[in-house]
């Protein structure tokens, strides 16, 4: 497991790296805010632990800054604040736990096991290709040509965007449409069809594709190297 650690303290990094390599993570370590969005930029993480309080860019803002840029590696706060106020403030922004300072490091690795087994669900941006999905502005776009969706095709597309390149079972994305009160069973089908018909215009890569006997899935497409 890849683990990004924006700390500024220099004995808490250099203990908190030994004590995570020795629980077999592989562990990249920033001491500012900047050079940890850089980091973030260029390499897979699959959590992030990251102090508040930073030089040149601090936890809150470098958070912001991960889900405007469509960033969804999950992001473990370290701080000593601990009222509830501060807590909104960082989920606002865009963490998905915290863990107060001081604290125990059995807890840190729970946490990070935790966090590492999903996506996180604070990104406002969800991209594949070329297509883009803003959640703050609910617009979709294939390259430069806005798309007009249905609300079932935003929330169809939203479900695959948020799990691709994994597939999307037909009984979730049922799920996310309707819930309990599930409707006859070429509805989804009517839908998909639908919202293949705005993504995959006629004369672009397709990136909507059917899994026979399971579901959907959102893929880069692949290009020809010959």
């Amino acid at each position: 497991m890849n683990i990004l650690l924006i700390e500024d303290d220099v004995d808490l990094s250099s203990t908190l790296i030994q004590y995570l390599e020795l629980a077999g993570y592989r562990c990249d370590h920033a001491a500012d805010g900047i050079s940890g969005l850089n980091l973030l930029q260029k390499n897979q993480y699959d959590v992030v632990i990251l102090d508040l309080m930073l030089p040149r860019m601090d936890g809150l803002e470098l958070c912001r800054k991960m889900r405007e840029q469509g960033l969804d590696t999950p992001v473990l706060m370290l701080t000593a604040r601990d009222s509830l106020d501060d807590k909104i403030e960082g989920f606002r922004a865009g963490t998905d736990d915290y863990l107060i300072k001081p604290f125990a490091f059995e807890e840190l690795t729970v946490r990070i096991d935790a966090l590492s087994r999903r996506r996180s669900g604070q990104m406002r941006k969800l991209q594949v290709a070329d297509l883009l999905l803003d959640l703050d502005r609910h617009t979709a776009h294939r390259g430069e040509v806005e798309l007009k969706l249905t609300p079932s095709g935003w929330q169809i597309l939203e479900t695959l965007l948020r799990a691709s390149p994994d597939p999307v079972s037909r009984q979730v994305l049922e799920r996310a449409l309707w819930g309990d009160d599930l409707p006859e069973s070429n509805v989804l089908k009517v839908h998909m069809h639908h919202l293949r018909k705005v993504v995959d215009k006629q004369g672009l890569p397709p990136l909507i594709h059917t899994l026979s006997g399971y579901g959907f899935q959102i893929r880069e497409p692949v290009h020809d190297q010959t």
